[in-house]
């Protein structure tokens, strides 16, 4: 029995796409950035009023970034007269210390018109690692917010910040941090975590950033990171980043079409783009030692450029352009089931799908089989700017991030 628990838990630590060693959700979509949060027991329905709001604070500054949470601590990036900042708050909401990260991104011409935070915070043992839309990374201490090293990814990289700024959030393992500076050649890099030297340097293709973030797919012979390009899926060796295969995608307009985090499963890349008349949603198969890539299916209908997916069994879930919330057959691509009047963010949690609406809606949806039901829906009412900051479960609370307004729900 003590062997199984033994077994049980390092086998938990080695399918995490990043560890923190205390609590679950120190990262971008969750512990495995796939958009599941492991919570049971929560609300099947809400009050017309939607759930209790247990606090909410509008000292975050301003952005789009979402929060994470380490052991009794939660974490967000905002903008405050022109700066970046990291915030820390402790689970009631009060502010526990707040650290300067440089200029923060404002944009020019339509860019302009979404300044602030985009990139979610990583925590690691102990270790905060963020990035401003400048594309300065920092390595910060959790308990205190002081500073342990820097490193910027447009002067001392070689890097360059797109349209819309830096909106990566980063990926950390136990020895580096994976960043994507986006230069001819250094195209991607890897960071050791303590120091912030410099580890690898990988031409890769030398395309220029999107807005996605990275995640890992763990083999037995090899560990890939994998990310979205200007024009492309494409996949490095961890170890070195020995450039292994892309997968290109059509139709690119602006450098905000492809910005979701793609997901790995059982052999299998899933993706979806939000480029208009380009790839939509795909399905790739990954060759066994993790060289190559071969198309299974691609759904040019389902576009989505930022809002996330998630996979549960055989179906994924996405919203799209079209103003709907889809479930998609993941043998086929096809869509099976969709219900109006969504076009956002979604999670899931205990059979449940989480969606927030660009709208500013949050809709709770039971999904059993191919059937998809509203049980809740309420609307966020504070914060400023666009409704693009993707929702995070913890121990039974919802947080919604809308600008500089951070809200903190109670769902269980």
């Amino acid at each position: 029995m003590r062997n199984l628990i033994f077994l049980s838990i390092l086998i938990g630590t080695l399918i995490s796409g990043c560890s923190d060693k205390n609590r679950t959700n120190p990262q971008w979509r969750g512990v495995n950035r796939d958009g599941i949060y492991q919570e049971k027991n929560l609300l099947k329905s809400w009050p017309e009023a939607g759930p209790k709001l247990l606090w909410f604070t509008e000292a975050i500054g301003k952005g789009y970034a979402a929060p994470v949470i380490s052991n009794d601590r939660l974490f967000v990036n905002g903008e405050i007269d022109s700066i970046s900042h990291v915030f820390a708050f402790d689970l009631n909401g009060k502010l526990v210390w707040k650290t300067a990260n440089g200029p923060e991104f404002f944009g020019t011409d339509y860019s302009a018109n979404f300044p602030g935070a985009r990139s979610t915070p990583t925590v690691y043992d102990g270790l905060v690692y963020v990035c401003s839309g400048m594309g300065r990374i920092a390595c910060l201490e959790a308990k205190t917010g002081k500073e342990k090293w820097s490193v910027n990814m447009a002067s001392d990289l070689g890097g360059k910040i797109n349209m819309f700024g830096c909106s990566e959030s980063l990926f950390v393992d136990e020895n580096n941090v994976y960043c994507y500076p986006g230069g001819r050649e250094t195209n991607v890099a890897a960071l050791d975590r303590l120091t912030g030297k410099i580890i690898w340097k990988s031409k890769a293709l030398g395309d220029s950033v999107s807005f996605s973030s990275p995640m890992r797919i763990q083999l037995p012979e090899i560990n890939i990171l994998v990310n979205v390009s200007h024009e492309y899926l494409f996949g490095v060796d961890m170890k070195d980043g020995k450039y292994l295969w892309s997968y290109k995608l059509d139709s690119v307009k602006l450098e905000g079409d492809h910005s979701n985090t793609p997901l790995y499963s059982d052999g299998y890349i899933y993706g979806i783009a939000g480029d208009e008349n380009g790839t939509g949603a795909y399905k790739l198969e990954l060759s066994k030692d993790g060289k190559s890539i071969k198309e299974v299916w691609r759904n040019k209908g389902v576009l989505n450029a930022m809002g996330g997916f998630v996979k549960i069994g055989d179906k994924i879930y996405c919203t799209a352009n079209d103003n709907k919330l889809k479930c998609l057959d993941t043998k086929t691509g096809l869509v099976i089931e969709s219900l109006s009047g969504m076009r956002g963010s979604v999670i899931y949690a205990d059979g449940q799908l989480y969606c927030y609406s660009d709208n500013g809606n949050v809709n709770l949806v039971q999904i059993s089989g191919d059937k998809m039901q509203v049980t809740g829906k309420f609307k966020i009412d504070k914060g400023t700017k666009e409704h693009f900051s993707h929702p995070v479960i913890n121990d039974g609370v919802l947080y919604i991030r809308h600008g500089n307004a951070l809200m903190a729900y109670g769902i269980k």
